[in-house]
């Protein structure tokens, strides 16, 4: 795995939640659908038009449990899924397991277009009333399933960052100075800047020696022209890094090409470096490594977007509708 790493082998279901319903949670496929009353009787020898499907009525029977309301389990799938405006939903039944407080959400998922075959999500809500369980992974729950990490980012995110001091919309990235696709992923980020001028755009660097040497290196650096230069200097490090990105696959290219990055900065190589040296630069770098393992971050680039965990080099228009969708829930505005 060059390039993109995972630091566990499990996928990161809160990214999966802003990807496909074919990629959520454990899903089997839902029986055909009833035909639309506008396709019966037509002419079986030429093919029908794509309809939504018909889900089936629910059953009052089986909604059994009472630590769960339908309403809050459709806040909640509205707030993951409510920017994609083709995509519907059902929620067929909400049971009551032999666990006190756990309840078991079956949801009919499908798209207007008639496109896409409908399927099943299957998930446990938990007794806290905010996770839901399925397979292997947690997730977030409730009618506000992204507020706890939205209020955590504001507190604990002190990366340097681009755009407004204010907060209300704030979009914070987990990169790797020597993670390709994280390089790849700043095409969106600088176009987030001109598209959301009141969103704060924060990096904060997150170095995976496992895989990336010279990561930790480079970040270190990347702080002390921070701590030297302001954030003006940040970026134009961390730009002139990702540029030079292939001299850091070798300990001797890597300092040609951090040094000539702190050149590009305005900086002075040789007090920058002395910063580096500093141990209480290192236990910044790894107080940044520790929020991205105490929230989970699972793959870089990731961002959080006033709570919201996706990816950061998704599709732009899709990135983009997110971000609006996320401001909306939130009462910011754009």
């Amino acid at each position: 795995m060059t390039g993109q790493f995972v630091r566990n082998f499990s996928a990161a279901a809160l990214i999966a939640l802003v990807l496909s319903a074919g990629q959520l949670f454990a899903q089997t496929e839902v029986p055909a659908a009833p035909v639309a009353a506008a396709q019966q009787g037509a002419d079986v020898s030429a093919p029908a038009p794509a309809a939504a499907p018909v889900f089936p009525k629910p059953d009052p029977a089986n909604f059994t449990a009472t630590s769960l309301t339908k309403e809050t389990v459709n806040a909640f799938l509205h707030a993951n899924w409510g920017y994609e405006q083709d995509r519907i939903w059902q929620v067929q039944a909400i049971l009551k397991t032999p666990v006190d407080g756990i309840a078991k959400v079956i949801v009919y998922v499908g798209d207007r277009s008639g496109k896409n075959q409908p399927s099943v999500l299957q998930f446990f809500a938990l007794p806290d009333g905010k996770h839901v369980i399925s397979a292997d992974s947690i997730v977030p729950f409730g009618e506000k399933p992204f507020a706890d990490m939205r209020a955590l980012m504001q507190q604990r995110a002190d990366g340097p960052y681009r755009g407004s001091a204010n907060k209300d919309l704030e979009i914070v990235e987990f990169a790797d100075l020597q993670c390709p696709h994280c390089k790849e992923a700043q095409a969106n980020m600088d176009k987030l800047l001109v598209d959301f001028p009141k969103a704060r755009i924060v990096l904060q660097l997150d170095p995976l020696q496992q895989i990336h040497p010279e990561a930790e290196r480079a970040t270190q650096f990347a702080v002390c022209a921070n701590k030297m230069g302001g954030s003006t200097a940040f970026f134009q490090f961390v730009t002139a890094t990702f540029d030079g990105q292939d001299g850091l696959a070798t300990p001797e290219g890597a300092l040609l090409t951090i040094n000539s990055a702190v050149t590009k900065a305005g900086l002075d190589p040789a007090k920058v470096a002395a910063c580096a040296a500093d141990k209480a630069v290192a236990d910044q770098v790894k107080a940044g490594e520790k929020l991205a393992d105490d929230i989970d971050i699972n793959e870089v680039p990731t961002l959080v977007i006033n709570g919201r965990v996706l990816p950061a080099n998704i599709p732009y228009d899709t990135l983009k509708k997110i971000i609006q969708f996320q401001a909306q829930l939130d009462g910011v505005a754009l």
